[in-house]
């Protein structure tokens, strides 16, 4: 019988055509990208609504925030990518990553009475909890394949074990952006060998951004009080590490590049401290419905 590490050791070592192996699966790994409120509600176990207790609503909204973060950084490359495939494929996985904002923060909201648009779009930057990998800035091209390799590896380990959470709502959204997630982390190894195997120049910008962006990839492992309540509700963010670095390793030993030993940042993000760079991504992404308050289309 074969391991997911062995299936994903062999995925490693597809062709490196990541305009086209990554990009066109037979079963579009996307599925509907619309979401609308009846569909939404199916995401909720069994149809039905469930109020989220304070601390499920906690550990909903850090992963909500997490995915509409990255998304949003994400829609910054549209029609700013190398090629037109890859404006396409970037937006594509933003809308996969919205999806999965979506319901998070819905759920998140459902305990206050506070809505999906209340925690996006009207929150202040003190207020979020994502983690800093999800917000650092875009860079070039090299140093966004970097942060969605670390991101893409973490969360498929993260969206695997939490489909087995205790709580049904969870695990419904975990199990659909498992397969997104797949494809997103496959996205992002091919790209990993085409930059780390390509010229001399693509390899040195992407040993650049590995080392800009491998300190933060600590802060996704950092067991906190609130997992020790949760406990089957949640997954232990330490319990992720030893499976994350076995996938980073065997891709960047693919191409030679040895995994990086900088010491870890101190980022805060799950405690409202965020990188210098949040601020002006959260304005840009809420100042249509801070400009106009409650407005509908």
């Amino acid at each position: 019988m074969s391991t997911a590490t062995d299936r994903d050791s062999r995925s490693f070592r597809r062709a490196q055509r990541p305009g086209v192996d990554a990009g066109h699966h037979v079963d579009d790994p996307h599925g509907d990208v619309s979401l609308d409120a009846r569909e939404l509600s199916a995401e909720f176990a069994g149809g039905q609504e469930r109020a989220a207790g304070p601390d499920v609503a906690a550990y909903a909204m850090r992963l909500g925030d997490d995915a509409l973060v990255l998304a949003q950084n994400l829609c910054g490359w549209v029609a700013r990518a190398p090629e037109l495939e890859e404006d396409v494929a970037l937006a594509n996985i933003a809308l996969d990553l919205l999806g999965h904002a979506r319901p998070l923060l819905r759920y998140a909201g459902s305990h206050d009475g506070r809505s999906e648009d209340d925690l996006a779009y009207g929150r202040d930057e003190h207020e979020f909890r994502c983690a800093w990998l999800f917000e650092l800035p875009s860079g070039d091209f090299a140093h966004t394949i970097v942060r969605q390799l670390l991101a893409s590896a973490h969360l498929l380990e993260l969206y695997r074990e939490l489909t087995a959470s205790t709580d049904p709502v969870l695990a419904a959204v975990a199990a659909k952006a498992e397969k997104e997630v797949d494809y997103h982390r496959d996205h992002a190894v091919q790209w990993t060998l085409r930059l780390a195997g390509g010229t001399d120049e693509s390899r040195r910008r992407f040993l650049v951004a590995l080392d800009d962006t491998w300190p933060f990839l600590d802060e996704l492992f950092r067991d906190e009080p609130l997992h020790d309540r949760l406990g089957d509700v949640a997954v232990r963010p330490s319990t992720l590490r030893g499976r994350v670095d076995d996938v980073l390793a065997a891709v960047l030993a693919e191409e030679d590049v040895p995994v990086p030993t900088i010491p870890a940042s101190s980022a805060g993000g799950r405690r409202g401290i965020h990188h210098p760079a949040f601020g002006p991504l959260l304005a840009e992404m809420q100042v249509l419905a801070r400009r106009h308050p409650g407005a509908t289309w």
